[in-house]
């Protein structure tokens, strides 16, 4: 097997398990109708002010057709609402409810559990150099996207 190859299987079964085990802990605070493919979503909302639709499904990489299902689904849950954005009406923001607010205050929980679960395993150092080690890799291939892009 090709050593990329490698890494793309390895940091997809890491994802797995990451998402499992926090999807895992929210449903024993309570939240139970969550999909793995909403946690990146409602992650990113979490950790951003009132991002666009449009800023969300490029941090997310999903496409369209695919981000508006899943805001219509965590909308229907009553996770989060959208809004028209302040500086430009034709925007459109996304914020939690006051249950999504819940939410994102257990998934901070959640997530702060399972670091501590995680550092009990590979300690701080081992856990910081694979942080820069994913880091650096992910900025190096977006570096060659660009190259690529810049050529056509």
């Amino acid at each position: 097997m090709k050593r990329i190859s490698e890494v793309g299987a390895l940091l997809k079964k890491i994802y797995r398990r990451y998402s499992s085990d926090l999807i895992t802990s929210l449903q024993s605070k309570g939240f139970i109708d969550l999909r793995p493919s909403f946690l990146e979503i409602l992650s990113y909302v979490s950790e951003t002010d009132s991002p666009s639709i449009k800023e969300i499904g490029h941090a997310c990489g999903l496409k369209k057709q695919t981000m508006t299902s899943h805001l219509n689904e965590l909308e229907k849950r009553g996770y989060i609402k959208r809004t028209t954005g302040l500086r430009d009406k034709r925007e459109q923001i996304v914020v939690f409810t006051d249950y999504g607010e819940k939410f994102k205050i257990a998934l901070l929980d959640a997530i702060d559990d399972l670091e501590t679960l995680y550092l009990k395993s590979l300690g701080d150092v081992e856990l910081d150099r694979i942080v820069r080690t994913l880091n650096n890799f992910h900025f190096k291939i977006n570096e060659i996207d660009k190259k690529q892009k810049s050529l056509i």
